[in-house]
């Protein structure tokens, strides 16, 4: 099942009040998991970089000047992510600013029943937790030490694994098949101590008890067999 998972940075908070993408980053998976296909691109915004996106993101009016604006991209953002499923880490957020750019250039908008939102997702698994990226990494164990910064390829790539073990965590031996094209992964070998034996020779209590035991039985099963063992203990009681 091919899905991907999308992160957009901006200038502002509202595509209403002339707020503009920077930042488109999608991690395709396929099976849940990352192909290593993606697709990044900076934009342009043709506009001012407000201080305070600048220090989410860090990137300045300069840095994207030359980049190109959302029209030079658009086809081959929509090809990328064609008719998959979209996930997306506050989906509102980033499906509004996707939509602005779409309308503004005549396209049809991108429909919410698409985005499945993975702060929900958390929100329902952990009530009353923190559900921003950065916690779920850190409750998940997913490496954060290269996120100094907003990045919305590398958050993506972050959002890929969190989705993974929202919905249940990685199969294990479960990516090794895939990425060998192996069948299900062979199964593991368990290391064990060497034991010396234990010895089960009964006692001579034990044993006293024991034709003592037989002798209050009619036609016990021990004495059949005369030349076994515990018949011949029998006998001998």
């Amino acid at each position: 099942m091919r899905e991907i998972v999308l992160d957009t940075e901006t200038t502002g908070l509202d595509p209403l009040t002339g707020h503009r993408l920077v930042e488109i980053g999608c991690v395709e998976l396929d099976g849940h998991l990352p192909t290593g296909n993606n697709f990044h691109r900076y934009l342009n915004p043709e506009r001012d970089m407000p201080d305070e996106a600048f220090r989410v993101h860090g990137l300045s009016e300069p840095f994207l000047s030359d980049k190109p604006v959302f029209a030079e991209v658009v086809a081959d953002f929509l090809e990328f992510i064609a008719d998959a499923p979209l996930i997306i880490h506050n989906a509102e957020f980033d499906m509004r600013f996707i939509n602005a750019e779409l309308t503004r250039l005549g396209f049809a908008v991108l429909p919410m029943s698409r985005a499945t939102d993975t702060v929900a997702m958390a929100k329902k698994k952990f009530p009353g937790a923190q559900v921003n990226l950065d916690a779920l990494c850190r409750r998940f164990g997913v490496d954060l030490s290269k996120r100094t910064q907003h990045g919305a390829l590398l958050d993506a790539e972050l959002l890929a694994e969190v989705y993974l073990q929202l919905i249940g965590g990685r199969q294990p031996g479960l990516e090794l098949a895939i990425k060998t094209g192996a069948g299900p992964a062979a199964a593991a070998v368990v290391a064990r101590p060497f034991r010396e034996p234990r010895p089960h020779a009964p006692t001579a209590e034990e044993t006293a008890a024991h034709q003592a035991f037989i002798g209050k039985l009619k036609n016990p099963v021990w004495l059949k067999g005369s030349t076994s063992k515990m018949g011949a203990l029998g006998k001998s009681g």
